[in-house]
């Protein structure tokens, strides 16, 4: 079988890499890639050079299966079509794949449940924006983010609030601890409050938050009382916050807008926040996506995909999730789709 790889247009990574290439040879695969109109660097260090690229037209012609980070619209004799088609949030793009003659499926779709953890391309993306959350939070503050003792002086640390507790707000809190600031993370799951404690955060608990044990680990909208004891917690803490990240996105809806004017007007001067949830609407009320804006001196960074300013981690993470699903679906070198199986069914759209 043939594998064909497309790039697609507004993001920088890929959904492959050569020792995954090595790995899919012994499912029976043989992969193409889109060729890009520009080598860079770092794609020769994922593919190990340039033999596994072909023109787009190959690939649409020849490829059994397509795998892509998200939808364009082509005409393939492909039979399946792998990828992150995001149906919540674009269900016009459910219908076109529906009108084509394959099977389609998305990985974003993948429950988030234990046996589909090394399948999770929305975990390892968030886990790579958090980390990159922290960094550019650091570039832009004018001031250290550990405490320094100097011969002119101490530079106490700075104080950086995380809210939203789940992969993404972990690993900020964990980068945030390591560059020596004092964090407080934000969650409505009190469950994850164990596991900002054990990076070096302080948990901030506000009582009431709806539960959301069937949410399949996506927050759920909360009541309107617990929103404006929320927003009683938050005003008190970002006043001293030199940083906000806000990670908060509700599957299929817009994001909860979280910190408000209020609460920005209250932040110093020179204060930073970065949103990752930009591409639904952002926590803030002035965030822009893939922009970033001053607002009331408050420098706030609005960017959903920073993971892929580090597109050779991402591809190389991304390209194992992959892996990891195909080699479910798998079986003597032929796809056989079991509909029992939650995860196939999930991930199964079309």
């Amino acid at each position: 079988m043939k594998l064909g790889v497309l790039r697609t247009t507004d993001r920088e990574i890929l959904p492959m890499s050569k020792k995954v290439i090595g790995k899919l040879a012994g499912l029976g695969f043989e992969v193409l890639i889109e060729r890009p109109e520009e080598v860079v660097q770092w794609e020769l260090t994922l593919f190990g050079g340039t033999d596994y690229y072909v023109d787009k037209a190959t690939i649409l012609e020849q490829s059994d299966v397509l795998l892509s980070i998200g939808y364009q619209d082509v005409q393939t004799k492909a039979k399946y079509w792998l990828g992150e088609f995001q149906p919540f949030n674009f269900p016009e793009v459910e219908e076109k794949l529906k009108s084509l003659d394959l099977v389609a499926m998305s990985m974003d779709m993948i429950p988030r449940i234990s046996r589909a953890q090394s399948m999770d391309v929305l975990s390892s993306m968030a886990s790579i924006a958090g980390y990159k959350a922290v960094l550019e939070a650091a570039n832009q503050l004018p001031q250290y983010f550990p405490m320094m003792i100097t011969a002119a002086g101490s530079i106490r640390p700075a104080k950086v609030l995380v809210v939203g507790a789940g992969v993404a707000g972990l690993q900020a809190v964990a980068t945030a601890k390591r560059l020596g600031a004092i964090i407080e993370a934000f969650d409505t799951r009190t469950a994850v409050k164990e596991e900002v404690e054990s990076l070096g955060g302080k948990f901030v608990e506000v009582e009431g938050a709806r539960d959301e044990s069937s949410s399949g680990g996506y927050a759920v909208e909360q009541t309107e009382e617990y929103k404006q004891k929320q927003q009683e917690v938050l005003a008190k803490r970002a006043g001293d916050a030199d940083v906000i990240i806000t990670t908060a996105q509700l599957r299929g809806r817009p994001a909860p807008k979280i910190i408000s004017q209020a609460i920005i007007e209250s932040m110093k001067p020179g204060s930073v926040i970065v949103d990752l949830a930009a591409s639904t609407g952002g926590n803030t009320v002035f965030t822009e996506n893939n922009a970033t804006v001053v607002k009331h001196g408050v420098t706030i960074i609005g960017n959903s995909n920073l993971s892929d300013t580090m597109p050779l981690t991402a591809s190389e993470l991304y390209a194992n999730n992959v892996f990891n699903y195909l080699e479910l679906i798998i079986k003597e070198q032929d796809i056989v789709l079991n509909m029992e199986d939650e995860i196939i069914k999930s991930a199964t759209i079309s």
